[in-house]
């Protein structure tokens, strides 16, 4: 088992557009292992390749019992609306309202290559949404409204600040 390590906002890979799987090998193999291993964490949900330092285009999900992956996803179908909290391993400690279709429907491929496709409706829809946008270097804090958006970088500045004043206190 092999729980990795977390990138956070301000890496330049959680900004960059994931690479298209191509290979399909023991590392790829591996990569899935880390990723699973890492979203069943407590108090996770999902989990993109680039959060743990990878470029490849894949993520995890762990989201009301329902643990799974897919490589090169895409969403193909999202309907609805819902509003809700929403918080990223990446950007810790923060939470924001966010609007996101309350159902998505997820195309990619298994480590075997075959096509899979899953629905997903209000947290699992979040989710895939959330990751999804993970790999295309956005974060979730981009698209807030105007107010919810100065507030969260209002916290996370206030964050960093305290932080920085603790070492070198």
């Amino acid at each position: 088992m092999t729980v990795r390590p977390l990138r956070y906002l301000g890496d330049p890979l959680l900004r960059s557009e994931a690479d298209p799987v191509m290979r399909f090998d023991a590392a790829l193999g591996r990569l899935i292992e880390d990723l699973l291993d890492t979203v069943r964490e407590p108090d996770r949900a999902g989990l993109a390749a680039n959060q743990i330092g990878s470029s490849l285009a894949a993520f995890a999900y762990n989201v009301e019992g329902k643990l799974g992956y897919l490589v090169n996803p895409r969403i193909i179908e999202l309907e609805g609306d819902q509003d809700g909290l929403e918080g990223c391993l990446s950007v810790p400690g923060v939470t924001a309202l966010r609007r996101r279709a309350a159902r998505a429907v997820v195309t990619g491929v298994n480590l075997d290559r075959e096509q899979v496709t899953i629905s997903g409706e209000d947290e699992l829809a979040r989710c895939f949404q959330h990751e999804v946008d993970h790999l295309h270097g956005e974060l979730y804090i981009d698209k807030l409204d105007a107010d919810e958006r100065r507030r969260v970088l209002r916290q996370i500045n206030a964050e960093r600040l305290a932080g920085d004043s603790g070492l070198r206190g």
